[in-house]
């Protein structure tokens, strides 16, 4: 028994030994003999298959980079510091060193930093390394910087696209950008399992050409480009996903056109109004040449949004296609300005969210991530997400969510459209979108295009057939307005009637099971729902000429067709040429369902009809609000108010992120009611009785007064 190695006592004073296999083997046997035998077994040691536990996560830090700083002109200036504060990464340092993830008393930088971090050395980018993204001329007036003046300095400032410049900007801004560099080469090279790179100023908005965003050069961009190029053997494909709540135009640039980048930027857009307020950021901009497909932007349509949406945008389009791609590297770049509390970016994700994204990219590349600093800049703010992100990194498990909540609807519609936009290119997506009809008929073959038959076409034959053969309804001629000579359709008894309903309404909805495999709908369980069908019967009973007008949603031959734009031309052209003339009209009531409904509105704005038409009737579910906007008398907001009733989702989005409708939407958009349910169809049914009150309400008010 010399040979066998004893352990420590146990309960039941048995024995732990080692073991060898073979002793296990014959120890397993005899016990399903029945044998009590305890025979030692030695396992010989070894060291352990481990690449990525035993390293350490690398962090660079440098104080220079705080010497970039804006040139106060005021004392008010002084007191109210610029939002790109040199603070920023000093304030992210701190938090580090007092949770003990640093090991530095002084706060210099300088030394050894501990147990949980290795220090990256920080240099400056070189001449070569920055012209892998940016011109020489950009690269010539930064370097200018230096010997400038005070008044050139403040001349160059005024003049830039919110980027401000000293003496030692030219300085910092080569740290930051080789700080960046040596980030992902410590990676790459597996000194360090992962990276966090607390560098300024940001990068992701200076463009090959010019700085902007308070960004000199774009560090991230920089970074990739120069490790694809020194280590082209182990590292293929770099993945950029950019969380900073502004898209990130400058990186976006650099590689629109290179299929060994794929990136990803989630931002606030606003339909390009927020910074850096063009339409590149928008989710139809996906690459161009070799690139196409390889570009993906998730354009947020507001401010507000929160650990939801992000990790809906994570599950749902960011992983998916990270998968599928395959990268060698992911680099992050990494603003906070989305962070909770942030007066910049007004948006909610809190810094579990922010150790959650990191622990699902940690999944990607072998693990192989390199996060750098971009915007953000409320100092807690980005102090607290920064300390997330970095303990994920060290090994922490991310923190669970606060609450959890529902994506936002708007949210949720620019999601379901990015992946309808990338479906074309990434397999992960093609369950979803794998046919989505006419958006793809630039695939489909010549004889699945003269087969086709748009689906809101055969809708609306069958509500043509229902209007003709129960109710005699006819065409009502719209002249060359390039719409379908059905779009317009009145009852026989139009003419005579002193009490007109004008029903404008979208393509009704179709509630329909599809397949996850081919995107196919299943006809044989899928319903068309017809809302519009309750109005004209009503309508009937009570002896009202009907006009039912349906707007196409879309029209294949027209790229540029607007719903909005056609429902409010159409409106005024059958107001112009047929209501105003009918000779014995003097009561008209609208009711509009869905978008279309704001063609009632633009004409109520840009006519006065208030000497016939006694209320206007809009169910628009989640659809956005349209403002009356006067153009023939400013009394005419307050007339739409007193007459109207707009019957809006509990989800739609004029409630407000926090669901609360104490602040009622103005009086512009009409007298907005907020309905117990969600969905069209329930909105309806929820308050059908109440709009057709609201019309004899009206119409007995007008005879009374005659």
């Amino acid at each position: 028994m010399a040979d066998l190695v004893k352990q420590e006592p146990v309960p039941n004073d048995h024995l732990v030994l080692k073991r060898t296999l073979n002793d296990v083997v014959e120890d397993d046997n005899d016990l399903q003999n029945g044998a009590s035998t305890k025979r030692p077994i030695i396992v010989p040691d070894r060291k352990p298959d481990l690449r990525y536990t035993l390293l350490k996560t690398g962090l660079c830090y440098d104080v220079r980079m705080r010497y970039h700083a804006k040139i106060f002109t005021s004392y008010f200036e002084y007191i109210d510091p610029h939002p790109e504060d040199p603070r920023r990464i000093y304030r992210i340092y701190k938090i580090l060193v007092e949770n003990g993830l640093v090991h530095d008393p002084t706060l210099s930088g300088i030394d050894e930093i501990g147990n949980f971090m290795l220090k990256i050395p920080v240099r400056e980018a070189t001449e070569s390394e920055i012209l892998q993204v940016h011109t020489k001329e950009h690269l010539e007036f930064l370097s200018r910087t230096p010997q400038m003046t005070r008044d050139q300095l403040l001349k160059e400032t005024e003049k830039g696209d919110s980027v401000y410049f000293n003496n030692d900007s030219f300085l910092s801004a080569k740290l930051s950008c080789g700080g960046a560099i040596e980030a992902c080469k410590a990676v790459v090279e597996g000194r360090v399992k992962n990276a966090l790179a607390v560098v300024r100023p940001p990068g992701h908005h200076a463009e090959p050409e010019l700085a902007g965003g308070f960004c000199l050069f774009s560090n991230v961009a920089v970074a990739a480009q120069n490790t694809l190029k020194a280590y082209p053997e182990s590292v293929r494909k770099i993945m950029i996903l950019d969380w900073d709540v502004h898209h990130g135009n400058g990186t976006q640039k650099a590689f629109y056109e290179d299929d060994r980048v794929l990136y990803i930027s989630i931002h606030r857009h606003e339909l390009g109004k927020y910074y850096p307020g063009t339409m590149h950021g928008n989710y139809d901009r996906v690459g161009d040449g070799k690139g196409e497909g390889f570009n993906c932007n998730i354009p947020w349509p507001c401010g507000g949004l929160g650990d939801a949406e992000y990790m809906w945008a994570f599950e749902q389009v960011i992983m998916p296609m990270c998968r599928e791609f395959q990268p060698d590297l992911v680099i992050v770049s990494s603003g906070f300005d989305a962070a909770d509390g942030d007066t910049i970016g007004q948006c909610h994700v809190t810094p579990s969210c922010y150790g959650q994204m990191t622990h699902m990219l940690k999944s990607l590349a072998r693990g192989n991530l390199c996060v750098v600093l971009e915007g953000g800049y409320s100092l807690d703010s980005i102090a607290k997400s920064a300390l997330a992100v970095a303990k994920v990194l060290i090994g922490e498990p991310p923190d669970e969510l606060p609450e959890v909540k529902q994506p936002r609807p708007e949210a949720l519609e620019v999601i379901d459209t990015v992946i309808r936009a990338q479906s074309k290119y990434w397999k992960c997506f093609k369950g979803s979108h794998a046919n989505d009809g006419c958006s793809l008929a630039e695939k489909a073959t010549e004889t699945v295009i003269n087969k086709n038959f748009p689906l809101q076409r055969a809708i609306r034959q069958q509500q043509i057939q229902l209007l003709k053969d129960e109710y005699s309804f006819v065409t009502l001629p719209l002249a060359n307005m390039g719409l379908p000579d059905d779009t317009a359709m009145f009852s026989p008894n139009i003419y005579d009637a002193q009490a007109i309903l004008v029903c404008v309404h979208d393509t009704p909805e179709i509630w329909a099971r599809r397949s996850r495999v081919t995107g196919n709908i299943d006809p044989s369980s899928s319903i068309i729902v017809d809302t519009t069908v309750d109005v004209i019967k009503w309508g009937i009973e009570k002896k009202y000429g009907i006009m039912d007008i349906n707007v196409p949603q879309s029209l294949q031959e027209q790229d540029n067709y607007s719903a909005v734009t056609t429902a409010q031309e159409l409106l005024v052209f059958i107001w112009d040429n047929y209501l105003k003339y009918f000779p014995m009209l003097n009561k008209v009531a609208f009711i509009g369902i869905g978008d279309a409904y704001s063609g009632i509105v633009h004409l109520l704005g840009h006519r006065d009809t208030r000497n016939v038409v006694k209320c206007a009737i809009s169910f628009i579910d989640r659809k956005p609000l349209r403002p009356l906007i006067p153009l023939v008398d400013e009394t005419l907001a307050d007339w739409y108010y007193k007459n109207s009733l707009v019957f809006a989702s509990n989800e739609n989005a004029c409630w407000g992120s926090d669901g609360n409708d104490s602040k009622k939407p103005r009086k512009k958009f009409g007298r907005v009611l907020r309905c117990d349910s969600d969905g069209l169809n329930n909105n309806f049914e929820e308050r059908f009785d109440e709009a057709t009150d609201f019309i004899l309400d009206a119409f007995e008010e007008w005879s009374d007064s005659e």
